[in-house]
């Protein structure tokens, strides 16, 4: 049996860690934009400009409001979807405070293919696309 580990983060960690995983299907990105752009909005409204199934629709609104992303207003049969600024607000301020801190000169940028040191070997061409041979003068045995 294996022993499971519990890590204890602050409210606002938590919080973010939610919005980020509600945010990480990029239906929910557009259900969220439309409702940026108009509150209060119904998910029939959604399902018109949603290429999606209604049922789908409801799944990423209810995803949404698990997050606490979006208010859920009752209307008669209508249920009215807006969004909840509040938790917007500290993923603003969060990836505001973390982009703040990032910065990356043209200069330094580099690609998954480029080394940062000279590599003198016969295969050193092979080695920026991380390809990797065994010298001919090293054979491993079978045995």
């Amino acid at each position: 049996m294996g022993i499971t580990k519990h890590l204890h983060f602050d409210t606002e960690t938590k919080a973010i860690g939610k919005i980020c995983k509600a945010l990480g299907h990029p239906a929910r990105i557009q259900i969220m934009t439309l409702l940026w752009k108009r509150n209060d909005r119904t998910c029939g409204e959604i399902v018109e400009l949603i290429p999606l199934a209604q049922s789908t629709i409801s799944k990423h609104l209810l995803e949404l409001k698990k997050a606490n992303l979006v208010n859920i207003k009752n209307e008669g049969k209508k249920i009215i979807y807006s969004i909840e600024v509040g938790n917007i607000e500290i993923l603003k301020k969060y990836l505001s405070s973390y982009l703040s801190t990032i910065e990356i000169s043209e200069q330094n940028k580099s690609t998954v293919l480029t080394t940062k040191h000279k590599i003198k070997s016969r295969y050193s061409h092979l080695k920026q696309y991380n390809y990797q041979f065994l010298d001919k003068k090293t054979k491993q045995v079978a045995l």
